[in-house]
């Protein structure tokens, strides 16, 4: 193992260069980089004490904290492939991932024991829970205070699989993109350069830790810089910027939604921001008067766009803090490891100021989709990852967004898959027709809107639909707007026009 470099050897290397380094706090727990290390060690022998050895999958259905971050470095010391589960799915969606991916155990936060107990089968044997031991689920502090810290002797090589990250993308069945520590460990690389990290920031991190931006955007490359990372439970503006204040942090990634929360909290001018010095964004376009507003109001900090796709890593392109202004509505140009072009339908390179699909090719690039040959093919469709994004390449190389080839939608940093919902609203008896898609929003940046056609004589209310909605989807895929009309516009083939929809209710 003399060239390994995988994911559950960066820690190992950060408590050697800084072994009493606050590496993680979390509430009252104020973590060492040696004390992180050993605590990894233990629950990675704990879990190959139960059976898991390299290549199980194992999902963990849990908001942010300190157990999230000791199981997803254990599993990676073993070789195991963890599989983070989205806390807001229902527990059909859940099983569907379990089934899946063929998880082997499962580890779950207490509060939401009841959609895991609901989703799993006889298949996950192993089961690990966030709280007290309670019918047939293990106390993970129990697995955490094994009696061997040494670490375990695993052999991992670059392109072994080490997690899958289910995305909706814009299929209604989500798909699993497998990374290994190659694409995960090329794209840390690419985010500490072109995002000027370096080992004495003071990160806080309060997106969920399940999603690919803040996980490996963010806390991974702190930990492997040797950074102080304060995890939060969530995205409570006024926990952020007390954390701010109280931590002196020096480090912020926050969705647009999330940044103007921030902006919009009585506490933004109380509490004392002066030790902010960068700040990231990313999941959905920052729109101009709020970046305006950020440079306004907190003028130290160096502002990032990072653009991209969990199949990437999912950093593809970045715009940094000097071109904010300058390059509004830009996601930026390819990033370090990362080349970008903008294609026709021939996959043919398209010239500056035309509009075409936006693909990559990159170290930072999937595996595949998990058990999904077909799709992986396709994706990776004449030697690049086709991102299913429109967009235009300037004669600077700079890269604009423009619209989704697919019917995705992105609301508050979350990929709703169009298609999904519009099944579940079929579900509904009163619906003769529905057609999903998103519209500008000033707090969701993109919202999930629906438009309905009711059967004849059907009646049906906004309210009745959404309430029938929320008992089959999780709570950011439900529609913030429904508008009830009399026929969908469509072409001569029968496609509905989703483009005049946005055109004409928006």
């Amino acid at each position: 193992m003399i060239r390994q470099h995988s994911l559950g050897d960066l820690l190992r290397r950060s408590a050697a260069r800084h072994p009493h380094k606050t590496a993680i706090v979390y509430g009252d727990i104020r973590q060492s980089y040696r004390d992180l290390d050993r605590e990894v060690n233990r629950a990675a022998n704990a879990l190959a004490a139960r059976g898991v050895v390299k290549g199980d999958r194992f999902a963990v259905l849990s908001h942010n904290n300190h157990a999230f971050v000791v199981a997803y470095l254990a599993l990676a010391r073993l070789g195991a492939i963890s599989v983070p589960v989205n806390f807001m799915l229902r527990a059909a969606e859940v099983a569907y991932i379990l089934e899946h991916s063929g998880a082997k155990g499962m580890l779950v936060e207490e509060a939401l024991l009841p959609v895991a107990a609901a989703a799993v089968t006889e298949r996950v044997t192993v089961r690990g829970v966030i709280g007290e031991a309670c019918d047939g689920w293990e106390a993970f502090a129990a697995w955490a205070s094994h009696d061997d810290d040494s670490e375990p002797g695993v052999e991992i090589a670059d392109d072994d699989p080490i997690q899958i990250m289910y995305t909706s993308g814009t299929e209604s069945r989500p798909k699993g993109a497998t990374l290994s520590s190659r694409s995960l460990i090329a794209q840390y690389v690419t985010c500490v350069i072109d995002g000027q990290m370096t080992h004495d920031d003071v990160e806080v991190h309060a997106l969920p830790l399940y999603h690919c931006a803040q996980l490996h955007c963010f806390l991974t490359p702190g930990l492997y810089l040797g950074a102080t990372n304060i995890v939060l439970p969530g995205a409570s503006p006024a926990a952020i910027l007390a954390t701010i204040e109280g931590e002196r942090a020096t480090k912020l990634f926050c969705p647009p939604t999330v940044w103007i929360s921030l902006l919009r909290h009585p506490d933004f001018d109380r509490r004392d921001l002066s030790s902010l010095r960068k700040g990231y964004y990313g999941a959905s376009i920052m729109p101009v008067e709020v970046l305006k507003e950020i440079a306004a109001r907190l003028p130290d900090v160096r502002l990032f766009n990072f653009y991209g796709q969990t199949e990437m890593a999912p950093v593809a392109t970045i715009l940094g803090p000097d071109e904010q202004l300058t390059r509004l509505g830009s996601a930026g140009r390819p990033a370090l490891n990362v080349e970008t072009r903008v294609v026709d339908d021939r996959d043919e390179p398209v010239p500056p100021g035309v509009v075409g699909e936006i693909v990559h090719r990159s170290p930072h690039a999937m595996l595949g989709y998990w058990n999904d040959p077909d799709k992986t093919a396709e994706a990776f469709s004449g030697g690049w990852f086709h991102s299913g994004d429109l967009g235009v390449m300037d004669a600077d190389g700079y890269l604009s967004v423009i619209d989704r080839k697919k019917d995705m939608i992105k609301s508050g940093g979350e990929n709703v898959a169009g298609r999904e919902v519009e099944e579940t609203i079929y579900q509904h008896p009163a619906v003769a027709e529905a057609a999903v898609f998103g519209l500008p929003d000033d707090r969701w940046i993109e919202a999930v809107t629906a438009a309905v056609v009711l059967r004849a004589d059907a009646e049906l209310t906004a309210g009745e639909l959404t309430s029938f909605l929320r008992d089959r989807l999780a709570p950011f895929k439900v529609p913030k707007r429904v508008f009830f009309v009399g026929e969908l516009p469509k072409n001569a083939s029968g496609k509905v026009l989703k483009r005049e929809l946005r055109q004409t209710l928006g």
